[in-house]
């Protein structure tokens, strides 16, 4: 009985989807943070992380996407958040940490939003 369970377990453990999880130092510098502000063009309320992504516009008037991590839904809900907190067209202010390779990813320490400085439930960073 011990062994079928065993055998079990393994099967259904290596037939089920694995979704790795990255290390915060591994993929943001903690050295070089951040600060954005721009609308909100799309909201991911999903796992393993609930995503952001907002235009913003530079000292020439050039639009960048950028792409903002924040926790889990959970951690997030923990913390105060909903789902219905934000909504796209909405402008917010992030800061964070960018991506060490240097593409347009952030992953946030706090949003500012309608006033209010909400923490994001980052993995990381100080």
């Amino acid at each position: 009985m011990k062994r079928t369970m065993l055998v079990w377990l393994i099967g259904f453990a290596l037939a089920s989807p694995v979704q790795a999880h990255h290390n915060f130092l591994a993929e943001f510098d903690p050295t070089k943070p951040i600060t954005l502000t721009g609308p909100v063009t799309k909201i991911e309320w999903t796992n393993p992380h609930i995503f952001l992504h907002l235009d913003v516009k530079d000292d020439t008037g050039k639009v960048t996407s950028w792409a903002i991590e924040m926790g889990n839904p959970n951690s997030l809900i923990r913390l105060g958040w909903t789902r219905k907190d934000m909504q796209v067209g909405e402008v917010v202010t992030v800061e964070g940490s960018l991506a060490r390779d240097g593409s347009n990813l952030v992953n946030a320490r706090t949003v500012l939003l309608g006033g209010k400085k909400m923490f994001a439930g980052s993995s990381g960073g100080k």
